[in-house]
């Protein structure tokens, strides 16, 4: 089946597994959907991922999902980019999730970063999804 948003996808399959308390998840590979979950690996939202090669020449990432006594680490994962409505910001406009606590994922000239990584290297770029 052909998959229109395939970020969209990957986080619906992460909020999916965090619904039905599963530790780890997997969603086929592709450049942007690693460079995500790197930065959510290194914020801390996930423990980790792998790839592993399938027969065919495709990719597949199993991701380790992380909990605190017993919730979710990730308690709202939201897209807001998407594939029919592109949403752009500048340095001086990028939004403040949660007062600060959670972050916006962005793909900027300078790779896919958090929002205050953004902000430090001074760059605007499309913001893909929010995290808090």
């Amino acid at each position: 089946m052909a998959v229109n948003d395939p970020l969209g996808d990957m986080l619906t399959r992460i909020r999916n597994a965090h619904m039905r308390n599963r530790t780890t998840c997997s969603t086929p590979g592709s450049k942007l959907r690693q460079h995500v979950l790197d930065v959510l690996q290194a914020e801390g939202y996930i423990r980790g991922y792998t790839q592993t090669e399938l027969a065919n020449g495709r990719t597949e990432f199993e991701i380790e999902l992380k909990y605190y006594d017993g919730a979710p680490v990730i308690r709202e994962l939201q897209r807001v980019s998407k594939p029919g409505r592109r949403v752009y910001a500048s340095v001086n406009n990028l939004p403040r999730v949660a007062n600060g606590l959670g972050i916006s994922i962005l793909s900027t000239p300078k790779g896919v970063m958090a929002d205050h990584d953004a902000r430090d290297n001074n760059v605007g770029g499309e913001i893909l999804c929010r995290v808090f």
